[in-house]
């Protein structure tokens, strides 16, 4: 058994107050939820209105397959038009 991390450093482009940053990642972790059976949370800068970083862990059988399905979640949330990626940091354990 693997266990693919995935940390996710965001910029939010719109939102004038956590309540605003609150929904749109709602919006996104209920998306990497559903798309990907993946647990998510936000785990830092969560008193920041405009800034987030996502902790993202999936379980697999191999770490070739584990890294390909952290790479499409990255994509995913790359496409997110509510949303910059700054960083991201991948580890398979």
């Amino acid at each position: 058994m693997r266990v693919g991390i995935l940390q996710v450093e965001l910029m939010l482009s719109d939102g004038n107050s956590l309540k605003d940053k609150r929904r749109v990642l709602k919006r996104l972790k209920d998306r990497i939820k559903k798309d990907f059976n993946a647990s998510i949370a936000e785990v830092d800068y969560m008193d920041k209105w405009r800034r987030s970083t996502l902790g993202v862990a999936v379980v697999s059988n191999g770490s070739k397959h584990l890294s390909a399905y952290l790479d499409n979640i990255v994509e995913s949330i790359r496409q997110d038009r509510k949303v910059t990626m700054v960083d991201h940091i991948t580890e398979i354990i």
